[in-house]
């Protein structure tokens, strides 16, 4: 049966002195890469809860639910998003807590890097590593460097947890899986709207981004079917329809 569950409230803010974190991953590409043999094996692992956020993904499908370009008031909370974290990865029958690391894995346009430095230093207040790649191409993403990462920390420690923030189920899905049959608990936190490859397994866990507490300042403008009222709603258009039809009747010329 598919499992699909809400968002639980976090117990507060993250204690420093209540959980144990990883050595801090660098902008280095080889600390991706690094080779098993050089990791503990076996049992003598230790545990990890581990977050990845695909931030490309999760940036350009909040602007597809909303309709409109993100601003400050309508992105997610880091914050609160780290404290629902810490607070999913207490165990009350392990004899220690696993250790955590969230990872916010970005492209940098060239012409932007100014700008997104104060929100790349802001994530590395809030306890997140970032790996930042610069963006050259059209083409260029990072989910292979996450796919990477992931695969380091699967040699280095027990995962126990892998929390995904992505909606990108081309690339996910099948590595994904592949780690939950292997006994890992993998949850998938995305919008329900574009996370189809998420709520339709059987093996993956889904959290709409939503449903974690405290993870918007607001209510976003947005409609979700798995949501609907008894009464129904309307779901306006993202899109002037004149402006739909001219692009229609552009690409015909």
């Amino acid at each position: 049966m598919r499992r699909r569950r809400r968002a639980t409230a976090p117990a507060g803010a993250p204690s420093p002195a209540a959980v144990r974190h990883t050595a801090p991953v660098t902008a280095d590409a080889a600390t991706l890469t690094e080779p098993a043999d050089r990791f503990p094996a076996g049992d003598d692992r230790p545990a990890l809860d581990l977050l990845v956020w695909d931030a490309p993904n999760i940036d350009m499908t909040l602007a597809t639910v909303i309709g409109a370009r993100p601003t400050a008031a309508s992105r997610p909370r880091f914050d609160a998003i780290a404290a629902w974290f810490v607070d999913g990865a207490d165990d009350p029958t392990a004899a220690q807590p696993p250790e955590v690391e969230a990872c916010v894995f970005a492209n940098v346009p060239p012409q932007h890097a100014v700008t997104l430095q104060r929100w790349v230093e802001a994530l590395r207040s809030f306890g997140y590593a970032v790996f930042a790649r610069p963006k050259l191409q059209a083409d260029d993403d990072i989910d292979q460097s996450m796919l990477d990462h992931i695969s380091v920390r699967t040699e280095s420690h027990q995962l126990r947890r892998l929390v995904v923030f992505s909606g990108d189920g081309r690339n996910f899905a099948e590595p994904l899986e592949d780690l939950a049959r292997a006994g890992t608990e993998v949850v998938v936190v995305a919008f329900s709207e574009v996370a189809g490859y998420a709520i339709s397994s059987e093996l993956l866990q889904f959290i709409d981004i939503e449903d974690v507490p405290g993870a918007f300042a607001a209510p976003l403008d947005r409609v979700r079917l798995d949501a609907l009222p008894v009464d129904g709603a309307w779901l306006r258009p993202t899109k002037d329809l004149r402006e739909a039809a001219g692009s229609f009747l552009a690409r015909r010329v």
